[in-house]
């Protein structure tokens, strides 16, 4: 399916703003990328949420019953409600009718609907968010993972997602040589717990992993590293502090530099590198994760998402279905662990 447009199913009902800046964010998906776009949620809410029906002109429509909500344990309430826009979502990639799943809801609902439905790729023993950020390095991203998927890690866990991280990174990203770090407080091999010397260890032995070595909080954004792995719990805490600076960076510009008339005049003067800024720094220009591991494309995007933050995560899905990205981790994984299976 990947050879082919790329259709993209859409959570509709998930997320802060659901479903009218989902849905938003849909149409203009549809408008401007190359994909046929699924939507997928209560039908009313749907169409009461845009101003004409002419505006959901070549968008699929399919019907779902509730959502997962914010306050329900993923796996009990994916059980009790089969109908759910989330499990109808990946209902669609499961059976070929779609090539890649979005979603603003519930992100521990997304995760478990997808190894439910779509299950782990093989070799893989959890799957991972990878979030994309931005470096110092102007057109030079570092690809952090895992930023919530998983909050206890083993050392081998680390292992198998600096393995996808390295496959993404080179295939997607187009990094021909990337540079694979592991978060620690130190640069020493021999800083860190229990779970970070062992990891580093491993990461070290591996042949087919490019480790750099360890990575600290301020080498992280530097350019050093082209994809860093941690546990969920440290990559959440990250991805949401790297999100609050942006825009805290954003409202300091927007609140400073229009200041008395030199200001106006300046900000007037700046106002393209000022959306280079904004396109560098703020957080819905990346659209959200991808969870690498899983037998799908899915994309799990921020809970506060509105509509442009839905069409890069659009963006981001067609992106990993037209690079064929879960056939390349596969058959690469596959590739490099099968010599150490034979051996076992």
């Amino acid at each position: 399916m990947g050879l082919n447009r790329a259709r993209i199913a859409i959570d509709a009902m998930g997320g802060d703003y659901a479903p009218g800046e989902i849905v938003a964010g849909a149409i203009r998906a549809k408008a401007e990328l190359d994909v046929d776009v699924l939507l997928v949620g209560d039908l009313d809410q749907i169409r009461a949420s845009v101003a004409s029906p002419e505006h959901l002109q070549g968008i699929e429509l399919v019907a779902a019953e509730g959502t997962i909500e914010m306050h329900e344990e993923p796996l009990s309430a994916l059980r009790r409600k089969p109908q759910a826009s989330i499990n109808v979502a990946m209902d669609m990639v499961k059976q070929k009718r779609a090539d890649a799943v979005v979603s603003a809801g519930h992100s521990g609902a997304a995760m478990a609907a997808a190894l439910l439905r779509l299950g782990r790729l093989k070799g893989i023993d959890r799957p991972a968010i990878g979030a994309v950020f931005p470096t110092v390095i102007a057109n030079k991203s570092v690809l952090i993972l895992d930023v919530g998927a998983n909050v206890d890690c083993r050392p081998k866990y680390l292992e198998q997602f600096a393995m996808m991280g390295t496959i993404y990174s080179r295939y997607v990203l187009g990094v021909e040589h990337p540079n694979v770090g592991l978060i620690n407080i130190g640069e020493e091999p021999s800083k860190g717990d229990e779970l970070s010397l062992q990891a580093h260890q491993l990461l070290q032995d591996n042949p087919n992993i490019p480790f750099a070595g360890n990575a600290e909080g301020r080498d992280i954004l530097s350019g050093q590293f082209d994809v860093v792995v941690c546990d969920g719990f440290v990559g959440n805490v990250l991805l949401k502090f790297a999100e609050a600076v942006g825009e805290s960076v954003l409202q300091i510009l927007r609140e400073e530099l229009p200041q008395g008339i030199r200001g106006k005049i300046g900000t007037a003067i700046l106002k393209p590198n000022l959306r280079r800024i904004k396109q560098r720094v703020d957080h819905a220009e990346h659209g959200g994760g991808l969870l690498l591991g899983v037998a799908g494309v899915t994309v799990i995007s921020h809970g506060s998402s509105q509509a442009p933050s839905v069409f890069n995560a659009v963006r981001l899905a067609k992106e990993a279905v037209d690079n064929q990205v879960l056939d390349r981790i596969q058959a690469q994984y596959q590739r490099v662990a099968m010599p150490a299976a034979d051996g076992e």
